[in-house]
């Protein structure tokens, strides 16, 4: 693999992490409702499945959901069946962030852990990115070493993206502006999380 050729997939998945949607708004939550830590967890626990996808394209799987509509359309359900489910969630939360930040009773890194992982293996836009776009640099790496690049690229990517939206977002500053305001973050995260839901349904129409 080549410097060039390397170059580009990194801008790819630079333009793919960078993309907003329904990760962004799991990894804000979890960062604001939470702590750092929280966000950096779900950061990576959701670059992980970035790379687990990355690994299954390398491998040739991403032919079984070219050739089997009925499972991609599976797989889509499934994602928006979760980022509703999440949205639903938010949107009956009592209290908002502020709440829970001064009772100290924040979510468990196990949670966030699961809500970072289950929001990119589910995510259909994350599968229709790796079959349209990362596929395209199998091809150029045959030997152990390329295709092992080829799969942390998006990995790491993805994980430093989100850890500088965590750190960003959980900085003293922003936390006290929002403190006061806890309640309507959790009622908005609710409602994207819906409309990204809907937004998924409604292209598998």
């Amino acid at each position: 693999m080549t410097l060039t050729i390397w170059t580009s997939l990194a801008l790819v998945c630079m333009l793919g992490a960078m993309s907003p949607g329904p990760s962004l708004v799991v990894m804000a939550k979890h960062s604001l409702a939470n702590s750092r830590l929280h966000g950096i967890v779900a950061s990576w626990a959701h670059a992980l499945g970035v790379g687990l996808y990355a690994l299954i394209t390398m491998l040739g799987l991403a032919v079984i959901f070219k050739q089997s509509p009925l499972l991609f359309t599976v797989i889509a359900y499934a994602g928006a069946g979760y980022l509703a489910w999440l949205g639903v969630k938010s949107l009956l939360s009592k209290g908002g962030v502020a709440a829970k930040l001064e009772a100290g009773q924040p979510a468990s890194l196990g949670e966030a852990a699961r809500d970072g992982a289950m929001i990119s293996m589910l995510n259909p836009k994350l599968a229709l990115f790796f079959i349209a776009l990362f596929s395209q640099f199998v091809a150029v790496g045959t030997d152990l070493f390329s295709r092992s690049v080829i799969v942390l690229t998006p990995l790491l990517i993805d994980g430093l993206w989100y850890t500088l939206i965590a750190f960003l977002l959980s900085s003293p500053a922003i936390v006290d502006k929002l403190r006061h305001h806890g309640a309507w973050v959790d009622k908005l995260s609710g409602v994207v999380l819906i409309a990204l839901a809907v937004r998924v349904v409604v292209t598998l129409q």
